[in-house]
């Protein structure tokens, strides 16, 4: 593959010169619109996303411990480590309109440890919903068998992983590490085929592979004694609530991945609302692993169950101290009138 010189990309804020009054104007709009999304990612999707995340890890290990493993709980629960990573990295926007800078290297070892999260993800929720297929049908072909060791199946998807992150690392260039540059988590330097193979084998075979499994689920008749369809999804109503949100938000985010790829083959760095699109994009698939988790802590059942008692038990706590409170200020008023 031969190398791409990009040193002459640019972001459109950081390079274009505005002349007129209109290009002022729109240009500190769009800095405001993704200045106050940032804020609001940053002050109300991070610390729901993290506080659901380790409350899922905490149930997940207690059950494991106790000896309740089951397959779904440990694909979901490399799901969840996958989100925590992402919305980890996702710091990266608190400098928005701004960029981070760092040096080329750098900013390669950042896209790398993203890519990782967010192959990651995907891939093993695919193998999620392959589990889910195994709970209504029979385990008569060998994938359906394979499914049966998630150990195996998440050792799998994790070497895939990392091979796809590899390549990503590459195809953001070789030449130049030591110059700074304004770095994203998907760097505006990448060579073209960083967008194209990110999108195929990061989009577009998992959500084919997922939409295949739906429709084997809708259009195959389930053996007699299998649970009816309505009963099954209302058993899982986290993975497919999550399916629907990593669809709608992956795609609009891959949309402008490509956008950004025609760009380049052309030559051209856009306009700076070129910009705000790609950075809102980036912030709603950052939104989406923050609401992925919170989906799972109150709508998977073995989460949602230990949800609840907790609840429960802070409700007997308070119940019982103000039961104490009561005797307590009726002795009190007793002394007071003898």
């Amino acid at each position: 593959m031969a190398p791409h010189n990009m040193t002459w990309i640019s972001y459109p804020s950081k390079s274009q010169p505005f002349t007129s009054q209109e290009e002022i104007e729109a240009f500190i709009a769009s800095q405001n619109i993704i200045s106050r999304l940032m804020h609001c990612y940053i002050a109300f999707f991070v610390p729901t996303g993290l506080t659901a995340g380790i409350c899922i890890l905490i149930i997940f290990i207690k059950n494991y411990l106790q000896n309740k493993r089951q397959s779904l709980d440990l694909l979901l629960l490399h799901f969840t480590i996958s989100n925590i990573i992402m919305i980890f990295l996702s710091f990266t926007v608190i400098t928005r309109p701004d960029y981070l800078t760092a040096t080329h290297l750098a900013c390669s070892v950042l896209s790398f440890f993203f890519n990782f999260g967010y192959f990651n993800s995907q891939y093993v929720f695919t193998l999620t919903l392959l589990t889910l297929l195994q709970e209504r049908f029979p385990p008569g072909t060998a994938l359906c068998k394979a499914t049966q060791r998630p150990i195996v199946c998440v050792g799998v998807v994790l070497t895939y992983t990392l091979c796809l992150s590899l390549t990503e690392a590459a195809l953001v260039g070789t030449d130049n590490y030591q110059l700074q540059a304004r770095c994203q988590l998907d760097p505006l330097f990448a060579w073209p085929e960083y967008e194209m193979v990110k999108f195929t084998f990061g989009f577009a075979i998992p959500s084919l592979l997922q939409i295949l499994c739906f429709t084997v689920l809708l259009a195959k008749e389930a053996p007699a004694g299998a649970p009816a369809l309505q009963q099954h999804i209302r058993t899982f109503p986290a993975v497919y609530a999550i399916s629907g949100t990593i669809f709608i938000c992956r795609l609009f985010y891959n949309i402008m991945l490509l956008f950004r790829t025609t760009l380049k083959l052309q030559r051209s760095i856009g306009t700076t609302k070129n910009e705000l699109v790609m950075n809102i994009a980036e912030i709603v698939l950052f939104c989406e692993s923050c609401a992925s988790l919170v989906v799972i802590l109150c709508s998977h059942k073995p989460c949602k169950d230990e949800v609840l008692k907790v609840i429960q038990k802070c409700r007997r706590k308070t119940s019982a101290s103000s039961h104490l409170e009561i005797p307590e200020t009726a002795t009190t008023h007793r002394r007071g009138s003898q």
